[in-house]
């Protein structure tokens, strides 16, 4: 009792100046799920992992002081279960499994600077301290609760949001209609949270522009028209042995999601969050039960939430049964970190669903970045084209008041437009479709330097000029193509403006414009050189 005493206190000093504090429009607060830690990572964690740290390098980009949170959620009946089936103490198997993902993270060059662990002192701490502030407000009661509870879910269902479906061996089963697990009817005495008091205001917080995309908004304004009930927040200590006890009541588990949501507080500028990049499939307790209990306690809501689509594999949801599960990390191991990046990430679905298939990571592997990219950077850095960056600089300026040429018009059009389409689609966190439009670029300036035959001008005395001048133009495309993949590829966009000789000060978002960043003198023809191993062929898909 003492230490639990001691334990609020301390919470309260620590986390009690959240309410006063909002993130400035110079910070960047982006998280991302704590994944539940019963099972290794899949390619949905990846693209997860990946969108999140795509939108954080892009604040990078834009000179915003940035933090990207991440974790492992690793309390709950689940993991308790999990644990037993593997025959180890709880806390040595969540430790094994968080270590992967940490892994992942790591093997998907994810500039994280937060991660949780929800059984460490610090997080339990923000739990506690949460709770405290549920509890003061008078928002926090005891209840008898009776309800559909879905273990793989740790939730619980109304009778309208479950229904009875025939199972493999021909049984009657109740699920969740929202996820499809089975559920069980179970009545026990639990703490409530007075949730349905917070219909209204969720009302109206929802309703503006904070749930992307529109698809999702609507779910949970339908979710909230339809009425909240209060939701129980403990389970008995006798069934969840594995989680945080209520502060002064031992026979109570908090419930694995107030636990879990608990990670995104912060005692910074940098609350509340800027971005939170969640599954659709747990868009309810981040859209719905989140903001009620900051709402509760009385903090700062969210600004936004993106909630992406998920992957399916020959059109089935992924499982390890249908045998249609994709290793993360060997697919890393096999084609790179950045391509594999490019691929979830132009692939990925925001809205809708998309198959996955390792066969299509090969063809974007070789069409968009060995073919589009790769190959149009190293046709135009060889030797025998006598490029000349140093020059690059004065026919940017020219050509930025006008094309010189009408052959050039179509590309300079495309190129000085192109900047603006994307910062927007990258606001938005449509990241996939300003792939799609970076891409089409890089087609039309292939096209451009087809036309333009800039081989036959290398050997013609006199045609130095024009020269130059075509291949400035594709070469910018080039330029501006790899400083707006600097979010997705960090690694071959890096490399690749090397070889163009752009200066490091010189890759901000603010150099996102047609001819800015050229180096006007100084650049070695040497350093031009190795471009063409950018993308080392591959020929198979693992």
């Amino acid at each position: 009792m003492l230490y639990r005493a001691r334990l609020l206190s301390r919470a309260g000093r620590v986390l009690r100046g959240f309410a006063t504090k909002a993130a400035s429009h110079n910070q960047l607060y982006v998280t991302q799920p704590i994944f539940y830690v019963n099972a290794k990572p899949h390619i949905g964690h990846f693209y997860t992992v990946v969108l999140a740290d795509t939108i954080k390098r892009f604040g990078d980009l834009t000179g915003k002081e940035t933090r990207l949170s991440a974790g492992t959620d690793e309390h709950g009946m689940k993991i308790q279960q999990a644990a037993m089936r593997a025959r180890k103490e709880p806390l040595a198997f969540c430790t094994e499994n968080s270590d992967q993902f940490r892994a992942l993270m790591k093997a998907a060059n994810a500039s994280i600077t937060d991660f949780t662990r929800t059984t460490s002192p610090e997080h339990h701490e923000k739990v506690v301290y949460l709770w405290k502030r549920l509890v003061d407000n008078g928002l926090i009661y005891k209840g008898r609760h009776a309800g559909w509870y879905a273990v793989s879910d740790e939730a619980f269902y109304t009778s309208g949001q479950v229904e009875e479906r025939t199972s493999a061996d021909g049984s009657p089963v109740m699920v969740a209609k929202e996820s499809g697990q089975p559920v069980e009817w179970i009545e026990e005495e639990n703490y409530m949270f007075r949730l349905s008091r917070f219909r209204e205001q969720l009302l109206g917080w929802a309703s503006g522009d904070v749930i992307y995309p529109e698809a999702r908004r609507n779910e949970v304004l339908a979710w909230l028209r339809a009425g909240l009930e209060d939701l129980s927040v403990s389970r008995p200590s006798k069934r969840q042995r594995w989680g945080i006890r209520v502060p002064n009541d031992p026979d109570h588990t908090i419930y694995v999601w107030v636990d879990a949501l608990a990670n995104y507080l912060r005692q910074d500028k940098f609350f509340p969050p800027d971005t939170q990049v969640v599954g659709k499939d747990i868009l309810r307790f981040h859209a719905v039960y989140w903001p009620a209990m900051l709402l509760a306690a009385q903090l700062p809501l969210p600004r936004r939430i993106l909630a992406h689509a998920h992957w399916t594999m020959g059109a089935h949801k992924m499982s390890k049964s249908r045998g249609n599960v994709v290793d993360p990390f060997a697919a890393i191991d096999h084609f790179g970190a950045d391509a594999m990046r490019y691929y979830v990430i132009r692939n990925g679905g925001i809205a809708d669903d998309r198959d996955f298939s390792l066969d299509e990571v090969l063809v974007r592997y070789r069409k968009d970045l060995g073919g589009q990219l790769g190959n149009l950077a190293a046709r135009c850095l060889s030797q025998n084209m006598g490029v000349d960056l140093n020059c690059f600089a004065a026919i940017g300026e020219a050509q930025s008041r006008n094309a010189d040429n009408s052959a050039d018009a179509e590309i300079r059009e495309a190129l000085v437009s192109l900047p603006a389409h994307i910062s927007r689609l990258y606001e938005m966190g449509e990241f996939g479709r300003g792939m799609v439009h970076i891409f089409d670029t890089l087609a039309l300036a292939n096209r451009y330097i087809t036309q333009a035959e800039p081989w036959h001008l290398a050997k013609q005395p006199g045609s130095n000029a024009r020269l130059q001048t075509v291949l400035f133009y594709v070469l910018e495309a080039v330029r501006l193509s790899a400083l707006m993949l600097q979010p997705i590829m960090p690694q071959k966009s890096s490399i690749l403006l090397d070889h163009l000789a752009v200066a490091a000060s010189e890759r901000s978002w603010d150099h996102v414009q047609f001819g800015k960043g050229w180096p006007s003198t100084g650049v070695d023809r040497r350093s031009l050189d190795g471009v063409a191993g950018l993308f080392p062929k591959i020929h198979s898909p693992i």
